[in-house]
């Protein structure tokens, strides 16, 4: 940052009626900053960002939020604000539909793009407020670090727990069809059944998941300390009515 003697000596040089070049050579100052002090030699003041204020949708938020603690991140823009990216495998285009939705309902007028990878695509936004709105973000992966709800964030998710729960099936869940045998008279059948599972390494995200589970009355059991898995018969189709499968 120069300060504004220094543009001012800058700028004398050049109305000596010297070059751009010439004058560039002799301060080690680009061309580029003196040909925007020509046009504004008062330093542009640095606040820092606005208060976004609340989601603009907070069902939307909701499942964001969801998909965020799965398979989200933010990263830092070198010149300021930050991008958010929610990966979503190729295979689901109704989820990556429906992610650059929730992201256009939740900042309205935000752009929304989609950065293709290998095998799956980063649903990308850029904006100034993605940190207000995903305070969970920090250094580190997300199982390594504590995670845990705003109290407003809480209270959006205990408005909309069943958007939450899209939202983390939809990152780290899936539908599956088990099957099983049995004898009846006789002879041996084969059962298929209907089953979810959520998977996370993080012991505070399994704890989100399991008791906005819980407030929906969808009952639940732990396969291991990472797995939880939904499969009795009604809150199966619990599910089947407020989440379904990924598509």
């Amino acid at each position: 940052m120069y300060d504004i003697s220094t543009r001012k000596r800058t700028l004398a040089l050049l109305s000596q009626g010297r070059s751009l070049n010439s004058v560039s050579r002799e301060t080690g100052i680009s061309r580029a900053a003196i040909r925007a002090w020509r046009q504004r030699l008062e330093p542009r003041s640095r606040t820092t960002p606005p208060d976004p204020g609340p989601p603009a949708d907070e069902s939307a938020y909701a499942y964001l939020l969801g998909l965020y603690l799965g398979d989200g991140c933010l990263s830092t823009h070198p010149r300021g604000g930050h991008y958010l990216r929610i990966a979503c495998a190729d295979a689901w285009p109704g989820l990556i539909a429906q992610c650059r939705e929730a992201i256009e309902r939740v900042r309205p007028g935000t752009g929304v793009y989609v950065v293709q990878k290998q095998g799956c695509v980063a649903v990308t936004s850029y904006s100034r407020s993605w940190p207000a709105l995903f305070p969970q973000h920090g250094p580190g992966r997300k199982h390594e670090r504590r995670i845990a709800l705003e109290p407003w964030q809480q209270a959006i998710v205990d408005h909309h727990p069943w958007d939450f729960v899209r939202g983390l099936i939809h990152s780290d869940g899936c539908r599956v069809t088990n099957w099983t045998t049995r004898i009846v008279g006789g002879r041996r059948k084969r059962y298929e059944y209907p089953r979810y599972f959520f998977t996370n390494r993080s012991d505070d995200i399994i704890r989100l998941f399991t008791a906005a589970l819980d407030q929906v009355g969808v009952e639940w059991t732990k396969a291991n300390a990472h797995n939880v898995s939904v499969a009795r018969k009604a809150s199966v189709a619990l599910m089947d009515a407020h989440v379904g499968p990924k598509y």
